[in-house]
């Protein structure tokens, strides 16, 4: 092989070989080959082996169908290798994922696919028996975590009719407490560690997947109280502005019942949810309620614009000063102001724009005494410190 083009005609040679197998060996090859190379993060063995055990419309999961990992490498005509050290499923080389990509024919709907695998397995009885444990143990399970994260991901880039029925099926009445625990630590909340969680509504994780779809879907069947606190104390609508979702959270805000401006466990409404992660189109759509208050402290003292401030989303920053009732030097429970958050970590241009404003004090210090200027040279930014220095009102701390 001396080139590209040859390269690519080795892999499709053998792609063909693939296809041309007996019996089951095709679909084998054919699947392991879609798994490992369209799925969201590297597979382990027993999670591809459990992948293609999945019989689409069966409500068992019958474990006389996992496949030995031997046959899948066999079935892939060398295509595939184990990488023993990381117990992972890989593909021989990068340029076998460039050649699978460029030819999405290979694949019929890949995505939609590995989400309609995904949500038949998690509608399984054994599986779904064994996720409502207490304390379940998922080794017999392998493949749980992975379709409790990520069916979601695949179905929103494509969705079946067929997956739509199944994600209905199982999102109609609540996520169940395992997969609830598993998503939430994939997005770092690590609830099942800290507190008793519970689980996630349909409409809930719907709206957590940005699946407009199934939320509508869940909306015109009913029976779900939208406004209702699930895991942080978020609703389905604070979820959706968490992860940005616009067009979720357009379809909420239509819902009359729907409270906009409903606050979590901590005080924190969607307005909080959206500003903090930096969703500008979000945070407009939001402040289009008149319910909203986008000056509304949480239990810490924290606004909208701290967090925004706090984690350097510029964009979110001047949308919330242009609201005439939010204030710009607003301290928090430890007399931290927006200005001190951006100083202290770095964040150069909210510390522009917040200097420009008459009503921010540049100077202001917190409950230990720390001003602004203090924070940013603790932490070494110096750039921030010359422009502290620049105001006139800005004085060195002496702590």
């Amino acid at each position: 092989m001396t080139n590209g083009l040859e390269l690519g005609d080795v892999y499709g040679a053998t792609v063909e070989r693939i296809k041309a197998q007996d019996g089951d060996k095709s679909r084998l090859g054919m699947t392991a080959l879609m798994w490992i190379s369209h799925a969201e993060r590297p597979l382990r063995v027993d999670e591809v082996c459990h992948a293609l055990a999945v019989q689409l419309g069966s409500t068992d999961f019958d474990v006389g169908n996992i496949p030995s990992m031997s046959t899948l490498v066999n079935c892939c005509q060398g295509l595939i290798t184990v990488d023993k050290e990381a117990s992972a499923v890989r593909l021989i080389h990068f340029t076998l994922q460039e050649y699978l990509f460029s030819h999405p024919d290979i694949f019929c709907k890949p995505h939609s696919t590995m989400a309609e695998i995904c949500l038949t397995y998690l509608n399984s009885e054994p599986i779904k028996t064994l996720s409502t444990a207490p304390s379940p143990g998922t080794r017999s399970a392998p493949f749980l975590e992975y379709c409790s994260v990520y069916w979601g991901v695949h179905a929103k880039k494509e969705l079946s009719d067929y997956g739509r029925s199944l994600a209905l099926e199982l999102l109609k009445k609540h996520y169940s407490r395992t997969s609830t625990e598993f998503l939430l630590e994939h997005a770092g909340l690590y609830l099942r560690r800290v507190y008793n969680c519970p689980p996630f509504s349909g409409l809930h994780c719907a709206s957590f997947f940005r699946i407009f779809d199934v939320v509508a879907a869940l909306i015109e069947v009913g029976g779900s109280d939208i406004n209702q606190r699930g895991c942080c104390g978020y609703t389905p609508l604070s979820w959706a502005a968490y992860n940005g979702h616009e067009e979720v959270v357009k379809l909420l805000l239509r819902q009359g019942e729907v409270n906009p401006d409903k606050e979590d466990h901590s005080g924190r409404t969607p307005l909080f949810c959206a500003a903090q992660n930096g969703h500008e189109r979000v945070v407009k759509i939001l402040l289009g309620r008149e319910e909203v208050d986008p000056d509304n402290p949480d239990d810490w003292g924290e606004t909208p614009l701290s967090d925004a401030a706090a984690n350097g989303h510029e964009g979110v920053v001047r949308i919330l000063l242009e609201q005439g009732d939010v204030n710009p030097d607003k301290p928090n429970s430890f007399d931290q102001t927006p200005l001190s958050f951006a100083a202290q970590n770095g964040h150069e241009g909210v510390v522009k724009i917040l200097l420009q404003r008459e009503d921010v004090n540049p100077d202001k210090p917190n409950d230990l005494g720390q001003t602004p200027l203090h924070l940013a040279s603790r932490h070494g930014h110096e750039r921030i410190v010359a422009l502290l220095q620049s105001c006139k009102a800005a004085t060195p701390n002496t702590i």
